[in-house]
């Protein structure tokens, strides 16, 4: 079941850059940390986004995790950590689901002293099993551990979410 559209998630994209920069007006950078592939993709939408309202330093990154073995390998960071120092960094990924994986993304992170960590997702289930807690949220859904979200904006002109 389709439970967002291309308009909708276009929606929640600017709405979503319009509480980052409310948030985070006075700063100089701000660092998208996107998970993995989709999270990357959807912070490049979310800086696009920012660039229309923001005078802030928009640097991306990208956060390399593995999801179902987080301790498997290890969790890393395109940027120099040193560069996240005292800075504000924006860990952003598709779906929130358990938190485990977000939980997991602030490993590389505990190495340095950022001046503020925050979260963005696009869709954020409410039955986390580590204590996560989401911004900015797109959409909150309560959903049944058996249920699926898949989210569709890589490689796609149609994007949309999908309650499986």
């Amino acid at each position: 079941m389709k439970i967002l559209d291309h308009r909708q998630i276009q929606q929640k994209i600017k709405r979503l850059a319009y509480q980052i920069h409310e948030n985070n007006y006075a700063e100089k950078e701000i660092t998208l940390a996107g998970i993995n592939n989709n999270g990357m993709v959807f912070a490049r939408m979310i800086r696009d986004e920012l660039q229309n309202i923001s005078s802030s330093a928009l640097i991306l990154t990208q956060l390399k995790i593995n999801p179902a073995k987080p301790l498997s390998e290890d969790i890393t960071i395109e940027r120099p950590i040193n560069e996240l120092k005292k800075g504000v960094v924006i860990i952003v990924d598709d779906v929130a689901n358990t938190g485990r994986t977000i939980f997991y993304a602030f490993k590389p992170l505990m190495e340095i002293l950022p001046k503020k960590i925050e979260i963005a997702v696009l869709v954020d289930r409410k039955h986390k099993s580590f204590p996560v807690k989401v911004d900015y949220v797109g959409l909150s859904l309560y959903t049944t551990l058996q249920e699926d979200i898949s989210v569709e904006i890589r490689d796609s002109i149609d994007w949309a979410v999908f309650l499986n």
